[in-house]
């Protein structure tokens, strides 16, 4: 009788142990995804302001090219 006992107890400790890495696991993603989320607007931002800083650049080679007197 005591085998069986210690069988379940192991088997209970590890499923515990499943539990406790999983919960850290869905912590450690939800952390990445926020991560994700600020870079992500981050970028958006930069090509936000890449778009707006080419504008005039690529007005005036446009320009350039059909007026060759500029």
């Amino acid at each position: 009788m005591l085998w069986p006992m210690i069988a379940i107890a192991l088997g209970f400790a590890g499923i515990a142990v499943l539990g406790v890495l999983a919960v850290r696991v869905f912590a450690e993603v939800r952390r990445l995804a926020r991560q994700v989320e600020a870079t992500s607007g981050r970028i958006q931002r930069a090509a936000e302001d890449l778009e707006r800083a080419a504008g005039p650049l690529a007005f005036e080679a446009g320009r350039r090219e059909t007026d060759p007197r500029v």
